[in-house]
């Protein structure tokens, strides 16, 4: 009979060290959730405010604030569906990166950007943009460079498209968005990615290993492609 209690003794407090244990991990994750969205919500808010107070005239300024308007609608629907950290994650990033767009309206206005932000997620060892460069792709011109202006008034903050690195700058066409597609788009977008970012083009980014099927970024004739590039 001793010997019964006892093991009823031992199953009793194994059993409440187990339910202690997950009570602290639920507990834990919980924080860890709440910490997110808390972390989210405060970059979408910060968002949200230079979104609704900030307007342009200038081209280049009303373009990134449209795209900063519409990182401000990603990251909405993002913080409404989200039940997970990895989803406050991602909802974060659609705050930083639409608040990157911010800040190069604010520079194209001719103010202050304000505070540097967290580096974004997507946009790590890509670099930005040092010099102007204009380049011609099948018959078409394009231009990048690190300042705003009439001919690139498009600005992007730097990201991997279909695993080649772009840096941020500025962009006469947002060429990224043609090489997120399909087919020949894709081919198109690349080709003119790797003609801007030859090895004589400027940016502070580690460009040796593109990672897509173009090999060091920038060694082209355009004779194989159909393309011409002038350098």
């Amino acid at each position: 009979m001793t010997s019964v209690l006892l093991i009823l003794a031992i199953v009793a407090v194994v059993v409440l060290v187990i339910a202690a244990t997950q009570r602290s991990g639920q507990a834990r994750r919980q924080t860890q959730l709440e910490d997110a969205r808390a972390e989210a919500q405060r970059w979408y808010e910060r968002l949200g405010g230079q979104v609704m107070n900030l307007n342009s005239d200038d081209p280049a300024a009303r373009q990134a604030l449209a795209d900063a308007s519409e990182r401000y609608n990603a990251a909405g629907g993002q913080l409404q569906q989200a039940n997970t950290v990895r989803q406050f994650e991602l909802a974060r990033e659609s705050a930083l990166e639409g608040l990157a767009y911010v800040r190069a309206a604010r520079t194209a206005m001719g103010i202050d950007p304000g505070p540097e932000l967290p580096q974004l997620a997507g946009s790590q060892g890509t670099g930005h943009l040092t010099q102007d460069r204009e380049v011609t792709v099948q018959g078409h011109a394009y231009k990048a460079g690190p300042r705003p202006g009439p001919d690139t008034p498009y600005y992007y903050p730097g990201g991997r498209v279909q695993g080649r690195p772009v840096p941020a700058g500025w962009y006469s066409t947002p060429v990224w968005k043609t090489a997120l597609g399909a087919g020949a788009g894709v081919l198109g977008g690349m080709l003119i990615f790797d003609a801007l970012f030859s090895p004589g083009f400027g940016y502070d980014g580690d460009f040796g290993d593109p990672g897509s099927d173009f090999g060091d970024g920038g060694d082209f004739t355009g004779g194989d492609f159909g393309g011409d590039f002038d350098f």
